[in-house]
Formats: structure tokens, C-alpha cells, sequence
């Protein structure tokens, strides 16, 4: 159990890896969870490259707090790498799926401390209602009923109210990133945010940069091939050579 910096308690469990310098903070997307089996295979893939932290983001399975998707979920992220150092790596990278993305753009470009930040499946904006899926996310977030089904189908809690301030969107907190590597993954197929989120997020990062299209691939951890993972797993480890 992580504790943050406001308090909330943070469930995370640590995989240990036979690379003992480089720390893998996976970050899940909305509703998600690390004990879910999508989240455990690809925890097993990325220790092959690193210890791997995985934790539930507030509001979210046994975690404390409530979800404010997005905003206050960069101080889980910052428990989580806090802990990554502590426990001896020297260097840590955060891989986030989804809202977990846009989290770890963000925490990477207002906190910083971290030493690369993959970004799969993410947002670069907020308020998107563009696909069915993200208008189905909105009425679970903004509706009384909504955020009811959200606690007893998901274990998510949704706090209630606005974001007061709005927070950084993604793709400007992405030009904060540099000279830390970035590298958005996004598929072809995603049925939530289509390609243009992945390009806005891109354009609005700094060098050093990637941007990897993925043909077929369509939305975060349930999508993701372990063959998509390894090859993250790659890319991290090309930054720690």
C-alpha cells in the first residue's frame, strides 16, 4: 500500500525483475484495475525489462479515495515513482493506458522525476464526446445514476462536481516532457479517441518524440498484444542502453 501526497491510499504490488536498475510504472486506464488479467499479462511482458510497479489510481478497486479522472491521479503516479526509487531504481519509466495516458503525460510534464513516459491509447484533450465509448465515460462521470452503475459494476468511485480549475490538457503538458523520451502509441482501430488525439499529442510534445500508428490495434490494455508490449518493453530499454 502507497500512500500519496494528499493522503489517499494507493493499492500497488511490485514484480521484480532480473534488470534490477530500471523501474516500470504501469499506469491503467478508467474503471481499470492491476488484479485484472489484461493489466497482469502485461505486467508479466514488461518484466522482462524491468521491475514493474503496478497500482490502481484512486477511487478504483481497493485504493482509497475517488476517481477525479485525470487531475489528482498524477499524485498516485507520483507515490508510485516515488516508491520505484526508493526501492533502489535508478532509473523509472511510467507506461499509462488510456486515462492512465493522459495521467502520465501530465504528471511527466508538471512533476517531472521520472526518466521516460510511454503514453498508449491516451487523450490529448478533454471533454472529448466525438465516439459512442467516450459519451457512454461521460454519462457514468456526470450523472447521478451514472456514476451508481460505475461503483457497483466497476469498484470505481466518481468524485461529484466539475473539475475547479480545469486542469493542464494533455498535449500541452506534453511540452513540458523534454529532454525526458516520449513515446505515444495509438491504434488505427481505437474506438474511443480516433488517430487525431495521438497527433495532437505529438505535435505538442518536444524532441526527443515517437509517435508508432498501429494498424488494427484498437483501445488500451484489453487490445494490446503482448507482442505491442515487448516491443515497448524495447523502447524503454533502447533509453536505459
Amino acid at each position: 500500500m502507497l500512500r500519496t501526497e494528499d493522503g489517499v491510499r494507493i493499492d500497488a504490488a511490485h514484480t521484480p525483475s532480473a534488470r534490477t536498475d530500471v523501474g516500470i510504472v504501469v499506469a491503467h486506464g478508467f474503471t481499470g484495475s492491476w488484479r485484472e488479467r489484461t493489466a497482469r499479462r502485461i505486467v508479466h511482458v514488461l518484466s522482462g525489462y524491468g521491475g514493474v510497479i503496478a497500482f490502481d489510481f484512486r477511487g478504483h478497486g481497493r485504493s482509497g479515495g475517488e476517481t477525479t479522472v485525470g487531475d489528482l491521479e498524477i499524485l498516485d503516479v507520483e507515490a508510485a515513482v516515488r516508491h520505484a526509487r526508493v526501492i533502489g531504481y535508478s532509473k523509472v519509466a511510467v507506461v499509462g493506458f488510456s486515462m492512465g495516458a493522459a495521467v502520465a503525460v501530465r504528471h511527466a510534464g508538471l512533476r517531472g522525476g521520472v526518466d521516460a513516459v510511454v503514453a498508449v491509447s491516451g487523450p490529448a484533450r478533454w471533454y472529448y464526446r466525438g465516439t459512442k465509448p467516450m459519451r457512454q465515460v461521460h454519462w457514468a462521470i456526470e450523472r447521478p445514476v451514472g456514476r451508481w452503475a460505475a461503483r457497483v459494476a466497476k469498484r470505481t468511485r466518481i468524485a461529484r462536481g466539475e473539475w475547479d480549475p480545469v486542469p493542464m490538457p494533455p498535449h500541452e503538458a506534453a511540452g513540458l516532457i523534454a529532454p525526458v523520451p516520449l513515446l505515444i502509441v495509438h491504434g488505427d482501430a481505437d474506438a474511443f479517441f480516433p488517430l487525431d488525439h495521438a497527433r495532437q499529442l505529438y505535435d505538442g510534445a518536444k524532441e526527443p518524440k515517437e509517435l508508432w500508428i498501429e494498424p488494427g490495434f484498437g483501445h488500451a490494455e484489453s487490445a494490446a498484444t503482448p507482442e505491442l508490449v515487448r516491443r515497448i518493453g524495447k523502447w524503454i530499454s533502447s533509453n536505459f542502453s
